[in-house]
């Protein structure tokens, strides 16, 4: 069996493929960081931003949402001079933003069963035989996307936010030749 193409050849993304990505993600605070790097993501490689993804990390405080919702222009100031990160001012503006749209939905029902509650709180697991069958978008990553931008969130459309679904295990999008494809079924 052959990992999934997208992999590639180098050690951090094949490590990132074979031990997190598509792995059922429980936890609120890990999807909202999950969910804010895909965000950052967006118009970029997803290498880029794994290769920074510790930088991101200690420049965001462990991705603590409810830190970061208390933050203003001076951290917006310094996470724009901050070479280890992305520096997008409306993408660092926005994780603010979305910190502050988190602590509502986490208040009013948890992030976590938020989002799980759109696949019945299993996984959805396709089928995929060749990359090329995998979309870019689905009907659900629109539903929820829209959801989350009516609650407040920014730099989460459908093809980000599916790209997150993908990451955080809501779907099972390793091809059905992968090895990993059974393996993270069994990790729900």
């Amino acid at each position: 069996m052959e990992r999934c193409g997208w992999a590639g050849d180098d050690p951090l993304y094949i490590a990132y493929h074979d031990e997190e990505w598509g792995v059922p993600l429980r936890d609120g605070r890990a999807l909202w960081e999950a969910l804010v790097l895909e965000g950052f993501q967006a118009g970029l490689s997803w290498i880029t931003i794994l290769r920074k993804r510790e930088n991101f990390r200690n420049a965001f405080h462990g991705f603590d949402p409810e830190v970061i919702a208390g933050w203003g222009a001076p951290e917006v100031e310094r996470l724009a001079a901050d070479p280890g990160i992305v520096r997008h001012r409306g993408k660092i503006e926005a994780t603010i933003g979305n910190a502050r749209a988190w602590q509502r939905i986490e208040a009013e029902r948890g992030f976590a069963r938020y989002l799980w509650d759109f696949v019945e709180g299993r996984p959805i697991r396709n089928h995929w035989e060749m990359l090329a069958q995998v979309p870019a978008q689905t009907e659900l990553s629109v539903n929820i996307s829209r959801d989350l931008r009516r609650r407040g969130f920014r730099f989460c459309g459908p093809v980000t936010t599916y790209a997150f679904l993908q990451a955080a295990g809501l779907v099972n999008d390793h091809l059905v030749t992968c090895p990993c494809h059974e393996r993270v079924m069994r990790a729900q």
